[in-house]
């Protein structure tokens, strides 16, 4: 993350006609007290000299205030609320102040000591989002970076708020037949996008709290820049269940343990630090084999679940530790840590986290698997699966993960048919039926030309005897770039839920100008598979059920893996 006010000026600069803000076409069902009142705060804000809009204290620490409060009274921040006219004020509100995490260290060494916070400030104009890392013992700004096309987790008032305009608005009530209750719709603080309208085209900030009725969920798209329900949508979610009482949250536990302290392994010549993170699932990092590096770090970004091919609608999810989370789904049980099974042999360990949602398997509650499989000869896999049920049957699953290799020379190549090309520049590309492999497999590799150590890739085509079809993924090929928050920190959502093509939000760190990466150099390998779900019998994936066995209910999980093998070249 760099502190570079002058470029943010400038990134900012293009977004001027963006600024002005249209809240009088707000419907007459929505003049409600509630509703009234968040356009107040609106234009209250809009006439400040400094035009963000605080959290507000009584939901604070007196920590987070501090940390707000040394952030708006930066003098520099005013700058960064204007179109470059310097008289049109840009819509930005704190989202979220939190202590810095373990796994943001890498980028501010100077905050292991505990004493800074994380502020994430939301630009509704520009569709940014500027994250600032506060040094409360010193009492400064360490660091301001700015994403673009991004939006942090939202704060407890905008989910309260996009409830009501769920429950209010007559075309809910008149789609479900009658109006619903805020506790009984889900997903609500969880970001969407519904295609063809201002959630994609604009890039405004939306949310779907979802209701389900019988077999089926109505999804209420709700435009949180505008003020209204966007549209409305069905999905089949299959016979609904009740909710199983067995399980229960440890979150004070899973926090101290796994969230707030990095833990350690040593086994089957592996070495290697992990920790929950807040937003990023569980992250490793410092990755030795054999008592060299490998790894610089390696976690599952994002979740984007994407519910019509047609329709483009469906959420961005995160997951991770409840510690300062908005996470829709958090870990909820320790990690484990098991033997490795291969051809009925102990072939290494898995590290594993699942990542639940309190109502699953029910509709509209998530489980995913995060699995790091490290074997003795060296080989690793990075692996993600969803454990159904979700909140449709025709969802497609689109992981996000990040891998940075150790080494500073380091090239990548991919297999031609004819033998190996060298990438010159950062790219992406997609793993379909006219992927060539080479006759072992391989689809890339990532060698230190000096030594020819390193990595081969086998890509997944279904072959890694854990019941996964193959991953059909996006792979990009990425410069390493920690200091510019390009992910070596705790990731917000870096891309939207519903995109079907290559923009799944690594191509941000690629366009619009790809570096070079031909002569060597620190490389990230940004991995995206695509897994279809299935609810039919006989053919489930993705899925979940539970049935009455024995007089209760029992849950039976098809899980569908992914992740390629990265097999060691010496």
């Amino acid at each position: 993350m760099r502190n570079l006010l002058p470029a943010l000026l400038l990134f900012l600069a293009p977004f001027g006609a963006a600024a002005t803000i249209h809240l009088d076409s707000l419907s007459p069902t929505l003049q409600t007290p509630l509703v009234r009142n968040a356009v107040s705060k609106i234009r209250e804000t809009l006439a400040m000299p400094l035009p963000i809009r605080p959290l507000e204290a009584v939901t604070l620490g007196d920590n987070q205030i501090a940390a707000q409060d040394i952030v708006l009274r930066n003098p520099d921040m005013r700058s960064l609320c204007f179109d470059s006219t310097g008289k049109n004020p840009f819509r930005m509100e704190v989202f979220g102040v939190m202590p810095v995490r373990p796994s943001d260290y890498s980028i501010a060494p100077e905050c292991a000591d505990g004493s800074c916070y994380r502020v994430e400030i939301y630009n509704y104009a520009t569709n940014s989002t500027l994250l600032a890392i506060v040094q409360l013992s010193q009492r400064k700004m360490l660091r301001m970076g700015q994403i673009g096309q991004t939006q942090p987790d939202i704060p407890a008032h905008l989910k309260d708020l996009a409830l009501h305009i769920a429950t209010e608005s007559p075309e809910v009530a008149e789609a479900l037949g009658f109006k619903p209750e805020k506790d009984k719709m889900l997903m609500a603080d969880t970001k969407t996008a519904l295609n063809r309208t201002r959630c994609e085209r604009s890039r405004h900030l939306c949310v779907a709290p979802t209701f389900v009725k019988g077999n089926k969920a109505l999804w209420v798209i709700v435009d949180l820049t505008d003020l209204k329900v966007a549209g409305l949508r069905w999905t089949m979610v299959g016979e609904n269940v009740p909710t199983p009482t067995e399980r229960r949250a440890q979150n004070a536990n899973i926090t101290d343990c796994y969230c707030k302290k990095t833990n350690i392994i040593e086994r089957d010549g592996w070495k290697l630090n992990y920790l929950l993170t807040s937003s990023d699932g569980m992250r490793v990092s410092e990755v030795d084999y054999q008592g060299k590096r490998v790894i610089k770090s390696a976690k599952l970004v994002d979740w984007h679940v994407s519910y019509s091919g047609t329709d483009g609608f469906g959420y961005s999810d995160a997951v991770g530790c409840p510690f300062f989370s908005a996470a829709a789904v958090l870990a909820i049980e320790p990690p484990k840590i098991y033997d490795l099974i291969e051809n009925g042999q102990k072939a290494g360990f898995v590290l594993s986290q699942n990542f639940f949602s309190e109502g699953w398997p029910t509709p509209c509650n998530y489980n995913y698997e995060q699995r790091f499989e490290f074997y003795t000869d060296g080989r690793f896999r990075v692996s993600a699966a969803s454990l159904g049920r979700g909140c449709g049957n025709d969802g497609t699953y689109r992981p996000v993960t990040r891998i940075a290799f150790e080494g500073t020379q380091n090239q990548f190549s991919e297999w031609t048919g004819d033998g190996w090309q060298p990438w010159q520049k950062e790219r992406w590309q997609i793993q379909n039926a006219s992927t060539k492999y080479s006759t072992k497999g391989e689809q890339y590799k990532i060698l230190d030309p000096q030594s020819g150590a390193g990595f081969a890739i086998e890509a997944n085509t279904g072959q890694m005897n854990d019941g996964g079809r193959g991953d059909q993924a996006y792979v990009y090929v990425t410069r390493n770039h920690p200091e510019l928050d390009e992910g070596e920190a705790d990731m917000i959502t870096i891309g939207p839920c519903c995109n079907t093509d290559y923009r799944q939000g690594p191509e941000k760190f690629i366009e619009p100008q790809p570096e070079n990466i031909g002569n060597g150099t620190e490389l990230v390998f940004w991995y995206v598979p695509q897994l279809k779900n299935d609810s039919r019998d006989g053919q489930k994936y993705c899925w979940a059920d539970a049935k009455i066995v024995d007089g209760v209910y029992r849950t039976t999980v098809y899980p569908c893996f992914s992740g390629a093998m990265f097999v060691p070249v010496k």
